[in-house]
């Protein structure tokens, strides 16, 4: 076989490479990247063509220079991680959840609970200030307002809160499942806690989680630096966080790729309030389930957390942490929502997810500061805080007074990161090169700029969510959920 034969078959199987790729993104709706994967197809198809037409040195010549630069490109399939690749430190312990966001938002001017954390918080009070000035999460006067979705929102919002009193089941010693001092718990539970194979019983709850619906799971030793340490919200505010379960499992929840796509309009908070109340829901069964078993268990969902979840999910095995502070899982990067349960029942742990890859990409990429709309997020390299751990630091208040304006939760950063695309054959064989290989890694930054474009536009609505008219705004304010 000579060398035009040889090139040819390689080009021949790029071309039909490429052509799989855009059969996936028509798939999947990309229009832009069908339309680009297309001009790279016929580019490769003249390629070919000249293989196969071009007489004397010059079809030898581009032959030569084809198998020279295929084998230069399956050097990037070589597993080279490349330089030493920085690893996220592990935080302190003693985040306040009155300090969050969320928290200060459902302040109410004028109470007592308002001006007494801002006589002791003044720090936060001007940038506070402003976001009271704008329309609010799910309000009408909002930037993306729509009646509809947001209607779908609240309520599903509304249902998350009528679901807070079972979180800890009412089955308590006021200690362990309460979780605050001074909780009032029901009298303890006479059922005798069974023994287990902790290795059995993980593996089933884990197998029950996923059957329903969960994404993935994964079990951590709970620590210190996974708890809040005062609650923020709700009963038993400014309480300490008394949390002595040994054991947390997480679980995470896919959120829709063409309603993320839409982001910031109305479909990201319409999904983000969804897949809340489903992992919320999952999260609660389960512990009621392991409290029927004889044990403590307690379900951490939005709005009514004692941890905070992306740290237990890094270390249950679930993800690592990037650029934009949210978890990013193997195969669906942040498009994802998270719920806990923290428990005694006896659990076998998971080895915490480290993958220096996973920030290495997002050191290249930088494509979620690019196209925040609140240039909340860092476009530099991971720094120590004031504590000396070494993470990417957000601007909570800026991300939050933007979402003030638009009525949603925005999530533009999720839905440009190449990390999000669907969880497939084509994308995934990216994620394994990007993990692999640090050339790889340059290249997949590149690629993705070049189909998909460095900062895609918002997608519109879905077909049924369209022709509705907004009415005149009005001051009602509406709720939200947590990143």
């Amino acid at each position: 076989m000579g060398a035009r034969s040889v090139a040819v078959f390689l080009w021949s199987v790029a071309l039909g490479i490429v052509l799989l790729a855009g059969l996936v993104s028509w798939k999947e709706r990309e229009e832009k990247a069908v339309e680009r994967i297309l001009l790279l197809a016929v580019a490769l198809a003249l390629v070919i063509l000249s293989l196969v037409w071009l007489p004397g040195w010059g079809g030898s010549l581009i032959a030569w220079g084809s198998i020279v630069a295929f084998g230069c490109g399956a050097a990037l399939f070589y597993p080279f991680p490349g330089r030493d690749l920085p690893e996220l430190g592990a935080p302190r312990p003693g985040v306040d959840e009155r300090d969050i966001m969320f928290s200060r938002a459902v302040l109410e001017p004028g109470t007592e609970r308002f001006e007494g954390y801002y006589e002791a918080n003044p720090e936060f009070r001007t940038k506070d200030d402003l976001f009271r000035l704008e329309p609010g999460l799910l309000a009408p006067g909002s930037t993306h307002y729509h009646p509809e979705g947001f209607a779908a929102a609240d309520a599903a919002f509304w249902t998350i809160e009528m679901l807070r009193p079972f979180v800890d089941g009412g089955q308590s010693d006021g200690r362990r499942a309460g979780l605050v001092e001074g909780h009032e718990g029901a009298p303890e539970s006479e059922a005798h806690p069974r023994e287990f194979d902790p290795l059995g019983m993980t593996r089933f709850l884990k197998a029950w989680t996923v059957k329903l619906g969960a994404h993935s799971v994964g079990v951590t030793p709970l620590k210190d630096y996974h708890c809040y340490s005062h609650v923020g919200r709700g009963d038993g505010y400014g309480e300490k966080v008394l949390l002595d379960h040994p054991f947390a499992l997480a679980l995470t929840v896919e959120m829709d790729k063409e309603m993320v796509d839409s982001a910031p309009r109305s479909p990201t908070a319409m999904e983000s309030a969804r897949q809340y109340l489903r992992s919320g829901t999952m999260a609660i069964q389960l512990a009621d389930l392991i409290r029927r078993l004889g044990y403590q268990a307690r379900a951490h969902v939005d709005g009514n957390y004692r941890i905070i979840c992306p740290l237990v999910a890094k270390d249950a095995g679930l993800g690592e942490l990037g650029r934009m502070g949210l978890l990013m899982t193997p195969t669906l990067g942040p498009r994802v929502r998270i719920a806990v349960v923290t428990t005694d029942i006896p659990l076998v742990a998971d080895e915490p997810f480290r993958d220096p890859t996973t920030v290495d990409f997002c050191l290249q990429c930088r494509k979620c500061a690019e196209s925040c709309p609140s240039q909340a997020l860092p476009f530099g390299d991971p720094e120590e805080d004031g504590d000396g751990v070494l993470r990417w630091k957000v601007d909570p208040e800026a991300c939050f007074t933007l979402w003030t304006k638009l009525g949603t939760d925005c999530a533009r950063c999720m839905a440009v990161c190449p990390y999000s695309h669907p969880d497939n054959l084509l994308h995934n064989a990216v994620r394994w090169g990007i993990r692999r290989n640090v050339f790889f890694r340059s290249g997949a930054v590149w690629m993705d700029d070049l189909v998909y474009g460095r900062r895609p536009p918002p997608k519109g609505l879905p077909s049924w969510m369209e022709g509705i008219e907004a009415p005149e705004p009005g001051s009602r304010k509406g709720r939200g959920g947590d990143p």
